[in-house]
């Protein structure tokens, strides 16, 4: 069974930065997809960015360059640092897996933390 706990988030004023952590536990290792993916009010799922078992990444456009993605795979904690953070990037950030290799389809992802807000102040 697949586990995973998710911690950070918060409120900052626009500019400001945040760091989500995600500890995984219950996974095979050798064929995963680990993934953020944020659900705003009114707005579709989208994964934020994501990683799978063999290193290859993605990022949402609207991200690139201002979140960073990284994994500890010893401790198998997974990582997100804001930076720049805008209003729009207010939502509930979710901690998610799948079944390798990375995707961007939400729907395939069939393991969810529970979620933490993340509120962006103009």
């Amino acid at each position: 069974q697949v586990k995973l706990v998710e911690s950070g988030g918060g409120s900052v004023p626009s500019g400001g930065s945040l760091k989500l952590s995600c500890k995984a536990s219950g996974y095979d290792d050798t064929n995963y997809c680990l993934g953020w993916i944020r659900q705003a009010p009114g707005k579709e799922r989208e994964v934020v960015a994501a990683i799978d078992q063999n290193g290859k990444f993605v990022y949402a456009p609207s991200v690139k360059d201002r979140f960073t993605l990284s994994q500890d795979k010893a401790e198998r904690t997974l990582s997100l640092e804001m930076t720049s953070l805008k209003p729009e990037d207010t939502a509930i950030y979710y901690c998610a897996h799948a079944m390798g290799p990375v995707t961007t389809e939400t729907g395939v992802y069939g393991y969810w933390g529970q979620g933490t807000q993340v509120t962006v102040s103009s």
